[in-house]
């Protein structure tokens, strides 16, 4: 009894000198996917690499004046459209908006993942990495590294960038 005392107290203690993480996530979301917003130099470009090399789907497109866009935060009174892609047009997909302000990237364009900081790459998972293939070799997008090249016994991966140079990693079965 005595020991059985001292584990319910050590339990106790490492409870309260160990950050707890809750398995359940907070009930404030309306939606569980995450949209990611994309400023891009040329938007008719990148469209074309998103639609026809990677495969998504333009799912809406809706514009932001600039009085609404300086309200907001969004912009010091730029306008802009915006061009919402899935992976899959259903309702709680992720969305990849992409839009442009027609300017010039301030920052060089990266050749390796830790050459920046902020969100420097993003990971789809595909069901079969031939037409990935097919799509980029017709396109004349440059793999990177050893892509495609295998990650285990069962998956494959590929590394491209996208027109502004975002690094779009692609892993399915072979």
């Amino acid at each position: 009894m005595k020991n059985l005392l001292k584990s319910f107290v050590l339990l106790a203690i490492l409870g309260y000198a160990i950050p707890s993480y809750s398995a359940l996530p907070p009930n404030d979301f309306a939606k569980s996917g995450i949209s990611v917003g994309v400023v891009v130099e040329d938007l008719n470009e990148s469209l074309d690499f998103y639609i026809n090399v990677i495969g998504m789907v333009k799912t809406s497109e809706f514009s932001v004046d600039a009085d609404k866009a300086k309200e907001l935060g969004l912009s010091n009174g730029n306008r802009f459209d915006v061009k919402v892609l899935k992976l899959e047009n259903s309702e709680n997909a992720p969305e990849w908006k992409l839009m442009s302000f027609g300017k010039k990237s301030a920052h060089p364009k990266q050749n390796y993942v830790p050459d920046d900081t902020g969100i420097q790459y993003v990971t789809i998972f595909v069901k079969s990495m031939k037409p990935i293939l097919e799509r980029i070799q017709k396109h004349g997008v440059k793999t990177l590294g050893k892509s495609p090249t295998m990650l285990d016994a069962d998956r494959q991966f590929i590394l491209v960038q996208d027109p502004d140079g975002n690094f779009i990693e692609l892993i399915g079965p072979k």
